[in-house]
């Protein structure tokens, strides 16, 4: 059974995610001709996260309005386990930017780095499918 995010649980308010995680294999389909994760895949690998950020900020249809500052900073080679970390960095009246760092991981042992990191704007649409309010970040205790 799946409760709303605005029933108590224990007499506990609920508390909004400050941030998204996805956990990815790097599968063979996935890779270029240098077997290491393909930059768009990276991009749309993002993009997901970042939308899911921005939709679990707001609770309402978002759309990727704005890609800025993508930096790939190391490579991604396949069987790689890759950490996506999307969070929600600034509000304006009706966008949000939220930036994802994607971390690589050797699935066999502790070694992890940034691999690439990203800022996306994302707007938010009422139901007549125009740009709707989003509510400003809670303050960080």
């Amino acid at each position: 059974m799946t409760l709303p995010l605005s029933r108590p649980l224990g007499g506990l308010s609920p508390v909004p995610p400050r941030e998204t995680r996805v956990t990815h294999v790097v599968f063979p389909g996935l890779t270029n001709h240098h077997g290491t994760l393909f930059g768009g895949e990276a991009l749309s690998l993002m993009d997901s996260a970042a939308f899911i950020a921005a939709t679990r900020h707001c609770r309402k249809k978002v759309v990727t309005r704005h890609l800025d500052a993508m930096e790939f900073r190391h490579p991604i080679p396949q069987g790689s386990l890759v950490e996506l970390v999307a969070r929600v960095v600034r509000t304006g009246r009706t966008s949000m930017t939220v930036q994802v760092d994607v971390f690589r991981e050797d699935m066999y042992s502790e070694t992890r780095e940034l691999a690439c990191a990203g800022t996306f704007a994302l707007v938010a649409l009422g139901e007549d499918g125009q740009p709707a309010p989003v509510p400003p970040l809670a303050a960080e205790e």
